[in-house]
């Protein structure tokens, strides 16, 4: 019997995937207070010199500049991007400014494995968007739901995409289909099934060559056992990535599971071949131990005969 895997849909939170420039882990610099809001006292120039000595000069950039400046120093420092955006948060007054900080803020802690936190921060980007610009709104509805399914908060990241979605004219349909597909895992983490199959079906309607939502989808009908649903899934995920480890993997679950051993074995060493030290790889060799070698094949000239 082969041990399926973990549901792709478990909180593989595309959080990850908007954050991963930055690769930073947890925060040990406790955070600077802000400055009191009286006049300033200190010497400017001695204050700046100062904060370039310890890393932390920031470049008089507008907003936009400063968020990818925020995001940049994460990637190299987070302790000091950490600081960087509280001190930001501290001082602006504009709300554009504080839209941008809680948005490099909320990437920070999704990173530093802080997801309840992130929600809160992406929750608070939104909140000062106005509502004539909710359009611009939409990708941080997006992050803050994905930030809550990875917080364990499903009801709460279904509301987010469904939030999203409901902003008219907000999205091209790839964006949309997106939105449905990480809507679909946060309706499956409340076992909502049907639901998340109709998600899917309309992500597949928006972007009928997304393999990512063909391949979630296959993962579905795996777990409810409609195999041939499954099995046509998977074929069509792995005619848009036929690279993709994720989908060899799953195409050989759905194929052992249908009695089809030689193809899941084909499939399986598939993907050892394109991910030898990854994590598929690791996997697909885990399932084919399980599985066992495959049967050794008679000859015409030794079938039916005797053993000596």
């Amino acid at each position: 019997m082969i041990d399926l895997p973990a549901p792709l849909f478990a909180v593989e939170h595309r959080i990850e995937q908007q954050a991963s420039m930055m690769q930073i882990g947890p925060s040990t610099m406790p955070m600077r207070p802000f400055d009191l809001p009286i006049p300033r006292r200190r010497d400017p120039e001695k204050e700046r010199a100062a904060e370039r000595q310890a890393g932390l000069d920031r470049p008089q950039l507008p907003e936009q500049d400063r968020l990818a400046f925020c995001l940049q120093k994460a990637a190299s420092d987070p302790d000091a991007a950490m600081v960087e955006v509280q001190t930001w948060l501290g001082e602006s007054r504009d709300t554009g400014q504080q839209v941008r900080a809680n948005q490099c803020l909320g990437l920070l802690r999704s990173n530093a494995g802080d997801f309840a936190g992130a929600a809160e921060a992406f929750s608070q980007a939104v909140a000062g968007v106005p509502k004539e610009q909710e359009v611009a709104a939409v990708p941080l509805m997006g992050m803050a739901g994905n930030a809550a399914l990875a917080a364990g908060q499903a009801e709460a990241a279904v509301s987010w995409f469904d939030r999203a979605l409901a902003v008219k004219g907000a999205t091209d349909n790839a964006a949309q289909a997106d939105l449905q597909i990480d809507r679909s895992r946060a309706l499956v983490a409340q076992n909502r099934l049907a639901e998340a199959a109709s998600a899917l079906d309309e992500a597949h309607r928006l972007a009928p060559e997304d393999a990512e939502g063909w391949l979630l989808s296959a993962t579905l009908a795996r777990r409810q056992e409609e195999l041939d649903r499954a099995q046509r899934d998977i074929e069509i995920a792995a005619k848009y990535a036929p690279r993709d480890p994720r989908i060899g993997l799953e195409a050989g679950v759905i194929a052992v599971l249908s009695g089809r051993d030689d193809a899941a074995r084909k499939s399986w060493e598939s993907v050892i071949a394109a991910d030898k030290g990854g994590e598929a790889g690791q996997t697909a060799r885990g399932y084919l131990e399980q599985l066992g070698p495959a049967p050794k094949s008679v000859s015409p000239e030794t079938a039916g005969k005797p053993a000596s």
